[in-house]
């Protein structure tokens, strides 16, 4: 195959043989890169596909620094983007509205001054925390042409994400320890699962947080971006940031994949540990209403567990790289957006005390004497 010579560009870092390879960006879906020497040409050819933006401006010798980023997001469904936008605000209405009216019955009503309750509520402020940062955002670009975020706008966006979905995934461990000690462990209850044990759990996930959130966002900006900025993505995240990065992102593919999983793993481990003790010593119970009591409530925490980690796990603890832009925007979608609205649901649709709270709210409301 021939290109015109002024379209090649002479790379002999890629070939494993001391020829020169030549890179013709000319066509405009499936740029060839060819290496000349004694033996055949197709010998060398190497695919595009195998290569991302980021490796592609650096072989193409594009340096020019990223000052802004372009979110992609939703943007292939030009027709759609008004319906999209309405129901995405309609999600976030209602995630707003659920968890603040969640948090707002816990401190109102003094039959839910327990623990658990306690960690329900920040469960409720972190999934408004970092639900926000990445919803309003993507609902501006469905309405504007202008999808851009600034570099450092990119960053913050990153950072603070990375705070409250690492917070989250320490605080969900600490309410299946939690229902540990209240289950298994009943009489050393009020010992164990004191004000201040409470607090510091919470402060422990935030700390886990920020610091797995300076790791994660420090090992991609310190990658350089030059050229590509098109982000195959609704927000900053990690995996389409890596793959405009104008280096090698092996290193930093190791580095997400450990910490993604230290930080995902390891509260799995203590929840996983937790709910199989909790569920030999529902076993050993005589009483068929105890029994009940104890798996209802089990139940609707479980159930938010396993959707949040089964997004999580998949779009981060993988080999870099492994899955398209797609699926990764679809699974994002349950763990930034549809999981936060669910949430106060699932943690009410069965709890006989937070709909006995509501119901007392209500009453007191339409029929205050």
């Amino acid at each position: 195959m021939s290109f015109p010579l002024c379209t090649m560009l002479p790379i002999s870092i890629l070939c494993k043989k001391p020829y020169t390879c030549l890179y013709s960006p000319s066509l405009s879906y499936a740029p060839q890169w060819t290496c000349l020497g004694n033996s055949h040409l197709s010998d060398y050819h190497l695919s595009p596909l195998q290569m991302t933006p980021g490796e592609l401006a650096l072989a193409s010798g594009n340096h020019t620094p990223v000052t802004q980023f372009i979110l992609l997001g939703f943007s292939s469904y030009p027709d759609l983007q008004e319906l999209l936008f309405v129901t995405f605000l309609l999600v976030y209405v209602i995630t707003v509205t659920g968890n603040l009216g969640m948090m707002a019955l816990i401190f109102t009503d003094s039959h839910l001054h327990s623990p658990m309750y306690f960690f329900l509520s920040v469960l409720s402020f972190l999934d408004i925390c970092y639900s926000s940062v990445v919803t309003p955002k993507l609902l501006a670009n469905f309405l504007a042409s202008d999808k851009t975020i600034s570099f450092e706008g990119c960053v913050v966006q990153l950072t603070f994400f990375v705070v409250h979905v690492t917070a989250e995934s320490f605080l969900l461990a600490s309410m299946a320890y939690d229902r540990f000690v209240a289950i298994c462990q009943p009489l050393r209850y009020g010992l164990v699962m004191t004000k201040e044990t409470c607090l510091q759990l919470v402060a422990a996930s935030y700390a886990l947080g920020g610091a797995n959130s300076a790791i994660q966002t420090g090992n991609v900006f310190a990658l350089p971006f030059c050229g590509p900025n098109q982000v195959t993505h609704y927000f900053c995240d990690i995996p389409p940031l890596l793959r405009l990065a104008c280096a090698n992102t092996a290193t930093a593919g190791v580095v997400l994949y450990i910490f993604s999983a230290l930080v995902t793993l390891l509260p799995a481990a203590v929840i996983l540990t937790s709910y199989s003790l909790v569920l030999v010593a529902i076993g050993r119970m005589r009483s068929a209403a105890g029994r009940e009591k104890a798996l209802s409530t089990c139940a609707s925490h479980f159930l938010a567990i396993a959707i949040f980690y089964g997004t999580v796990v998949f779009t981060y603890v993988q080999p870099h790289g492994s899955t398209n832009d797609t699926n990764g925007q679809i699974v994002s979608v349950f763990y930034t957006i549809i999981i936060p609205m669910l949430n106060p649901f699932i943690y009410s649709f069965r709890n006989k005390e937070v709909k006995g709270a509501l119901k007392r709210k209500l009453q007191v409301s339409i029929f205050p004497c």
